[in-house]
């Protein structure tokens, strides 16, 4: 086994971990003090529109259950999501899911010329609890913290009113949805390493950076994009973002 074979190997499973210990953390979360939170915070949408720019959330990750009922009504509009995960030594890349295309202008596909969300009422999870989250992320140090909330005071109003039901209502969602997302994670991590283990796969720097050359010179790639707990092969080029 080459040093780079280890050291893939090494990151995938310390990756792996960490989505591990974050879904524990989350199953502990107290949910009556997260939705206290919610409440406090009172986001109210203006539909300013800004949420669906990549400038604000640089893309819209699909849980399976959304890439199936949109793929199925809009087969055009999804594509691997951004930042590869893996590279194999036949320069295919592995993705952990599907996102939402953007068009002229860096918007959500869906985002109509009167800032309307065109199919609001069967818009991604992701996209109803937004801008509520429970994750945790590295702050300017590195450190990790538990976030809350997104882009707090760029976007919307804040310190509405809020009822309790409708908090906890917005909190139940939001850990649902934080829930449904490291479970992917986790089923993706468990899913590639599986795969790179029984075929012979392996990662090799040099076949990532010449992959990643031709991708970004606009060359079409193959990518292996993990959904409905298999990986099913695409081409993408860089102008289908």
């Amino acid at each position: 086994m080459s040093p780079g074979e280890r050291i893939s190997k090494a990151v995938l499973h310390r990756q792996l971990s960490g989505l591990e210990e974050e879904r524990e953390l989350l199953e502990e979360y107290p949910m009556g003090e997260y939705a206290e939170i919610v409440r406090e915070t009172g986001f109210s949408c203006t539909c300013c529109g800004r949420c669906c720019t990549k400038a604000v959330n640089d893309h819209v990750f699909l849980l399976d259950e959304d890439l199936h009922r949109i793929r199925e009504a809009h087969p055009d509009v999804v594509v691997p999501a951004p930042y590869f995960e893996a590279c194999d030594q036949n320069g295919r890349f592995f993705v952990s899911g599907y996102a939402l295309k953007t068009k002229d202008g860096n918007v959500c596909t869906f985002l109509n010329e009167s800032g309307w969300c065109r199919i609001y009422a069967d818009r991604p999870l992701i996209c109803r609890v937004y801008p509520y989250m429970l994750h945790r992320e590295a702050d300017a140090s590195g450190d990790l913290r538990l976030c809350h909330i997104s882009g707090l005071n760029t976007h919307g109003e804040y310190q509405v009113p809020m009822t309790t039901e409708d908090a906890s209502a917005a909190a139940e969602e939001t850990i649902r949805y934080e829930k449904e997302y490291l479970d992917h994670q986790i089923l993706f991590f468990r899913a590639l390493i599986v795969l790179f283990e029984e075929e012979g796969l392996r990662y090799v720097r040099r076949t990532y950076d010449l992959a990643m050359q031709n991708f970004c010179h606009g060359e079409a790639v193959p990518v292996m994009v993990f959904c409905n707990g298999r990986f099913e092969e695409t081409f993408v080029s860089r102008d289908m973002y």
